[in-house]
């Protein structure tokens, strides 16, 4: 071909994060020149095949539009892909990772027909790094306390845990304050393989 090869990726991207970029940078280099397409299931979608989003549909196609592999946002992606769709964006490759997803019409995977027609890019999530994963940190530092003073700023006092945090119960440095927590230690971040690739949609 004398033009780049135009990927395809869609997901549902809320809560951007770098999982989600993984993801976008294997598709993109996937071949030596790419146009990627991305793909941003709308909130009706979202709800209807998996749950409610925390970001809206206009939030989570900007925070794609923002990723530096991405060329192209497709803001009505379909939830299964079929010929019609290949052919009105001028697909080559759909790009995601492996595991089956059911589709609407009650098929196994929603990317059956392309897997089938040998134009399916097998990718690799991201381990550990989900949105459902960040939820599950949020809920479990709502629960020690850790956002009481996030909460009360934001006016929510009633929300705030009786229990003292765990940032409560940390060493204090003399210096205090925001000083302190400049010199805190950062907890490391996990391994990560930047040709991982996380779908979490």
């Amino acid at each position: 071909l004398n033009r780049p090869i135009r990927v395809y990726a869609d997901g549902v991207y809320d809560i951007f994060h770098f999982g989600h970029a993984t993801q976008l940078r294997q598709a993109k280099l996937s071949f030596e020149s790419v146009h990627l397409l991305v793909g941003v299931c709308s909130d009706e979608l979202c709800s209807e095949h998996k749950s409610r989003t925390v970001m809206s549909h206009a939030e989570r196609c900007e925070s794609v539009r923002h990723c530096r592999w991405v060329d192209e946002i497709v803001p009505d992606a379909p939830w299964t892909i079929d010929q019609a769709f290949l052919d009105k964006h001028n697909i080559d490759y759909v790009a995601h990772d492996d595991d089956p997803y059911q589709g609407s019409d009650g098929s196994e995977d929603v990317y059956e027909y392309v897997k089938s027609r040998g134009r399916f890019i097998p990718t690799r999530r991201t381990p550990g790094v989900s949105t459902s994963e960040l939820l599950e940190r949020i809920v479990a530092g709502y629960k020690e306390g850790d956002w009481d003073a996030k909460l009360v700023k934001i006016g929510h006092p009633e929300l705030a845990s009786r229990a003292p945090s765990r940032a409560a119960s940390r060493p204090q440095s003399r210096l205090g304050g925001k000083a302190a927590a400049t010199l805190s230690p950062t907890p490391p971040s996990p391994s990560i393989d930047p040709t991982n690739i996380s779908k979490d949609a």
